[in-house]
């Protein structure tokens, strides 16, 4: 059992610094040095907080599958490969660019 704050609390405080006492009082050219800091910790905290991927193929044969066409419109393989590149491109999206899935 982990004791409270756990690292995720501590990310969330961190960033809660950042963008409330550590930005205002910074030289408005370091404002995105200071922004870019806490979206990489909001990140960190999508990232810590998603589930785990689903096994998946090895992505470097799946590529070289796609481009000799096993994977066309029309093969057997088809709606297995894009439904899992879907729902692999939609899992890393919520992570770290959520705001593009609606």
């Amino acid at each position: 059992m982990q004791e409270k704050p756990d690292a995720a609390d501590l990310l969330a405080t961190a960033r809660d610094v950042v963008l409330n006492e550590l930005l205002p009082a910074l030289p408005p050219e370091k404002a995105l040095a200071a922004r870019m800091v806490a979206a990489a910790i909001a990140l960190a905290l999508r990232q810590g907080a998603a589930p785990p991927l689903a096994p998946s193929p090895d992505l470097a044969t799946l590529a070289a599958e796609i481009r000799a066409g096993r994977h066309d419109p029309g093969t057997e393989s088809h709606a297995q490969a894009a439904g899992f590149l879907r729902d692999y491109a939609q899992a890393r999206a919520a992570v770290s660019a959520p705001k593009a899935l609606g």
